[in-house]
C-alpha cells in the first residue's frame, strides 16, 4: 500500500473510530508497528492527527456552518418533488414508514397527507406538516432539538429507534460519492439514520442529482446498505454504479 493511501486510511479510521493503539494501527494497515509509529509521526507533524502515548487520536473538527432549513427547503425542488412523487408510490395503505431529516423526505410526507399510514419521524418539519392529519397516525422521536434544522438528535431518539420497526426508511443525504459512500455534513445526525437503517424492512436513500457528489464528511452507510435509490434522470450513470454492483434498486425519474 503506498504511503499516501496508508495515511487517507488511518486518518478515516481514527475518524470513525477517535483513538487507536499503534499496535493496532499496524494490524489495520498491515504493516510493521515501525512504519505505523512513522506514519502516526508524520502526520501528526503534518497537523492532521494528534498523538498519544501508544498510538493516536483524530483530531476533535469543527462542522462547517450548516445552512438553515428554510435555506435549504427552496432549493431544486422540481428535482425534489419528482423523487418525492415516486418514494410516494412505494407507500401502501396501512404501512409504517420512517422518514429522516431533509428537505426531500419533507416534499415526501407532503405527498402522503391523508393516507392511512403511521409516519415515524426525527423531523420537526415533517411533524409540523402532518400533526393536523386526522388520517395518519403520527409518531414523533424524542431527543434533543436542533432548532437550525428542524430535529431531533441523541440517544433519547436512537433508543426510541431501537422500538421501531418500520416497512420503508426513506433517507435524506448531503452527497455520495462514487464508492457509493452515503455522506451527511453533520455528525451528531449520523448516529441516528444508521438507527433508521436497522429499523425498517426496506430502505430508500433519497438523493436528487446534485446530491453525486454533493457535501459531506461524516459517513452515514455504503451502497451495500440501501435497497432502493431513488434520483434523477440527469444523474450522472457513472456515480451510479456502485449502487448498481451493489443489487441496490436505482430508480430515476
Amino acid at each position: 500500500m503506498l504511503r499516501e493511501t496508508r495515511h487517507e486510511k488511518l486518518l478515516r479510521i481514527l475518524r470513525e473510530e477517535g483513538v487507536l493503539p499503534v499496535g493496532e494501527i499496524a494490524r489495520r494497515l498491515k504493516v510493521s508497528e515501525a512504519t505505523a509509529r512513522r506514519d502516526v509521526s508524520d502526520l501528526a507533524e503534518a497537523g492532521r492527527l494528534r498523538r498519544v502515548y501508544g498510538g493516536a487520536v483524530d483530531l476533535p473538527r469543527t462542522e462547517p456552518a450548516e445552512r438553515p432549513f428554510a435555506e435549504e427547503e427552496v432549493d431544486d425542488l422540481p428535482a425534489k418533488d419528482a423523487v418525492a412523487a415516486h418514494a410516494a408510490q412505494l407507500v401502501e395503505d396501512g404501512e409504517t414508514v420512517l422518514l429522516d431529516i431533509g428537505t426531500t423526505t419533507l416534499r415526501l410526507a407532503r405527498r402522503l397527507r391523508g393516507r392511512r399510514l403511521t409516519v415515524v419521524t426525527s423531523s420537526l418539519a415533517v411533524y409540523e406538516e402532518l400533526r393536523s392529519d386526522a388520517e395518519v397516525t403520527l409518531v414523533l422521536l424524542g431527543g434533543e432539538v436542533r432548532r437550525n434544522y428542524r430535529s431531533l438528535v441523541g440517544r433519547l431518539t436512537q433508543a426510541a429507534l431501537r422500538e421501531v420497526y418500520a416497512d420503508h426508511a426513506f433517507l435524506g443525504t448531503s452527497g455520495v460519492l462514487p464508492d457509493g459512500r452515503v455522506l451527511d455534513t453533520t455528525e451528531v445526525e449520523v448516529p441516528v439514520k444508521r438507527a433508521m437503517l436497522g429499523a425498517a424492512r426496506r430502505t430508500v436513500l433519497l438523493a436528487t442529482p446534485r446530491k453525486f457528489p454533493g457535501t459531506g464528511s461524516a459517513r452515514v452507510c455504503q451502497a451495500t446498505d440501501i435497497d432502493t435509490l431513488i434520483t434523477g434522470r440527469a444523474c450522472d450513470p457513472a456515480a451510479l454504479a456502485a449502487f448498481r454492483e451493489a443489487d441496490v434498486e436505482v430508480v430515476q425519474v
